[in-house]
């Protein structure tokens, strides 16, 4: 009965975050907060975690949220200099020509132009640049939404430079005692094991991405066509098919051979490379073109009370050089990860390290330099003048980009420490395993070896209650591991499965909801989305776990 009470204790912070957000619809600020007071207090408590641990984690994971915050912030201010600049309009007519077909510009438009910007932006910047994309091309509003939530997914995986896997799997596993300790009795290193995970996630997800295209075009036809036919979006299949493969095999590839950081990046731009065109020639495209129901045929909730214009700039601007900053970004990325390149070494030169804070076994370590925010920010500075920007412009951009850190920030400030708090509840004086190692200890007595097919599910979970799958890999990698070695399975595999499940779970993630639908002047239309993307969600989390499962039982 006393470990019953230690699971349930130890599953009270992410109840908090659901009752607060789910149930009782409260701001993400207020109820993250809130999860990391309980969380603390339980620790403190109940885990008997001495005070000055407690507040090392919360060092710990404020860094940690800096780090987020400069990467996302570089993003953002480049993304605003090329929207000031005209680039981002630019952009988007090359791509009004390229078929009238709406279910082929969906493909190009969020799989795979979108899967660039998640590879180089993230944090749900391409279903709030995409959406507004689709409305210029005709896309009902809600519709623009809907497909923009369901495609990223393909992305959301590794997301912007790796961030989900680097920042967020990494935070978890690393310096876990247990894991440590699971590492020596295998005589791996932790680099080792890291490659493997990695690669397994690459491999898991260019099986089920492959898919995505088709089942978004069959809910755009579904939901938003004339007929209302499954079938219409099915019919594309073989050019659904091409578009999946030329995304999901280079970004597989680059999982394997160049690491987290690069695969949705290189998978969204060679996959423009190849479908767009294989397209303008027409190869695989459907002969009979399909397009929505006239506009007077719409039905009331369809449009948003905005008609989204990305630029009024951009009319001289030609096609490359309004691409040429996120090559630029590409180019900086790869060269700085060479490890034969001298520029890891030298960015690497200014670094924060604190072995021991407040005298814990915690440490904290930051190499800011070797961030993606930096080569995101000397990006920008070289659009700067490559764009020849106005300086006020340029003020405009780095305002914009700084006020919509406020709201993230706060967010992250209560929600990184809460993650650090509950991984580090392991340094405690009352004999306990961490939260994460106890909840596994409990659902491990549940399920079994049937656990592949839930790890999915929590993975999704927790960006659905968090809003971000660096935040949900973070909260559950360990507790994912924990459940594994509870089970004797191979780890590395489970833990594949949670970031699989995380990236899944931005489709139904509030604040990626809220932000897309805001885009197109879209209010109140969470339920409703949730519900439309339910299906592709599901395909993803079954395939996984089932996937998982085959796994298994083979090793």
């Amino acid at each position: 009965m006393e470990l019953v009470l230690y699971y349930l204790l130890s599953l009270a912070p992410i109840v908090t975050v659901f009752l607060l957000l789910v149930i009782a619809r409260r701001p993400a600020k207020q109820a993250m907060a809130l999860a990391y007071l309980v969380t603390v207090a339980i620790a403190l408590l109940i885990w008997q975690v001495p005070f000055s641990v407690m507040a090392a984690s919360t060092i710990e994971g404020l860094v940690t949220a800096a780090e987020i915050l400069y990467i996302v912030f570089g993003a953002i201010l480049l993304l605003n200099i090329l929207k000031e600049s005209g680039a981002i309009a630019t952009i988007r007519r090359g791509l009004l020509g390229i078929s009238p077909d709406k279910r082929i510009q969906a493909i190009i438009v969020v799989c795979l132009f979108g899967s660039f910007l998640e590879g180089v932006s993230g944090f749900g910047a391409p279903a709030a640049i995409c959406s507004p994309l689709l409305v210029t091309l005709g896309f009902p509003a809600l519709a623009a939404v809907m497909v923009a939530l369901i495609g990223n997914t393909i992305a959301v995986i590794f997301g912007a430079v790796g961030i989900p896997v680097t920042l967020g799997i990494d935070a978890g596993l690393e310096e876990a005692p247990v894991v440590e300790k699971y590492l020596a009795e295998l005589g791996m290193t932790y680099a080792d094991y890291f490659q493997r995970i990695v690669m397994t996630i690459g491999v898991f997800n260019s099986i089920i991405a492959t898919l995505i295209p088709l089942f978004m075009v069959a809910c755009l036809t579904r939901y938003f066509g004339q007929r209302k036919s499954w079938r219409e979006g099915l019919a594309i299949w073989p050019f659904a098919l091409f578009a999946g493969l030329s995304f999901s095999i280079p970004s597989c590839l680059t999982a394997i051979f160049l690491g987290p950081e690069f695969p949705s990046l290189i998978g969204g731009l060679v996959g423009l490379a190849i479908v767009v065109p294989a397209t303008q020639k027409g190869f695989l495209t459907p002969k009979q073109v399909w397009d929505f129901p006239p506009v007077e045929a719409w039905e009331d909730g369809w449009m948003g009370s905005v008609k989204a214009i990305v630029n009024k700039k951009g009319g001289e601007m030609s096609l490359l050089r309004a691409w040429i900053p996120y090559i630029l970004v590409g180019l900086f990325l790869v060269l700085s990860r060479l490890t034969f390149l001298p520029f890891q070494g030298l960015l690497k030169t200014v670094q924060f390290n604190f072995v021991s804070v407040l005298g814990t076994e915690i440490g904290v370590d930051s190499q800011p330099l070797y961030l993606p925010g930096t080569i995101f920010i000397l990006v920008a500075i070289v659009t700067y003048f490559l764009h020849e920007i106005k300086t006020e412009a340029l003020k405009r951009a780095t305002v914009d980009a700084a006020k919509t850190l406020m709201g993230m920030a706060i967010v992250l400030a209560a929600a990184v420490p809460m993650v650090r708090v509950f991984i580090n509840s392991g340094f405690n004086g009352s004999g306990l395993a961490s939260m994460p190692l106890t909840l596994a200890d409990g659902v491990s007595n549940l399920v079994g070896q049937s656990w592949p097919l839930f790890a999915p599910i929590v993975g999704a979970m927790g960006t659905f209650i968090s809003g971000s799958a660096t935040v949900s890999n973070m909260m559950f990698s360990l507790f994912q591991f924990g459940v594994a070695a509870e089970i004797a399975i191979y780890g590395a595999l489970v833990i594949a499965l949670q970031a699989v499940g995380g990236a899944a779970g931005s489709t139904i993630a509030v604040p990626i909801l809220v932000a897309a639908s805001a885009t197109v002047g879209l209010e109140n239309c969470e339920g409703l989305l949730i519900r439309r993307v339910l299906f592709p969600l599901i395909y993803s989390l079954a395939t996984a776990g089932i996937l998982g499962l085959i796994v298994v039982s083979i090793i």
